[in-house]
């Protein structure tokens, strides 16, 4: 999270606005769709269905991927992406919680 006091929050915090931070792109969401429809490609496929240059798709896979809402596979020269099953169960669970708790505490106005 950059040059904030990340040191203030919970962990469990960080990750949540981590995952947040890697959703917070339109064209990441596009991706991840393609991914969702497709099961698994590699950046030339994303790159026919959304049109960006290769080399944005790259650094927006790269965000998804150290976010681990994605992981890649080397096949030959080029990498087989495909969502991370482990890491969307857990933003799940830890984002249904946040919703939650928000829908049940009282509303100041």
């Amino acid at each position: 999270m950059g040059v904030t006091k990340t040191e203030v929050f919970s962990a469990h915090d960080v990750v949540l606005a981590n995952f947040a931070k890697a959703l917070a792109h339109p064209a990441r969401i596009a991706i991840l769709k393609v991914l969702m429809r497709r099961q698994a490609c590699v950046c030339g496929d994303i790159v026919d269905e959304i049109p960006l240059a290769q080399s944005t798709i790259s650094q927006h896979l790269k965000a998804l991927k150290e976010a681990e809402l994605i992981q890649g596979d080397v096949e030959g020269t080029s990498v087989c992406y495909c969502l991370n099953p482990t890491t969307w169960k857990k933003l799940g669970v830890d984002l249904l919680g946040f919703v939650e708790a928000i829908s049940q505490s009282k509303s100041c106005c």
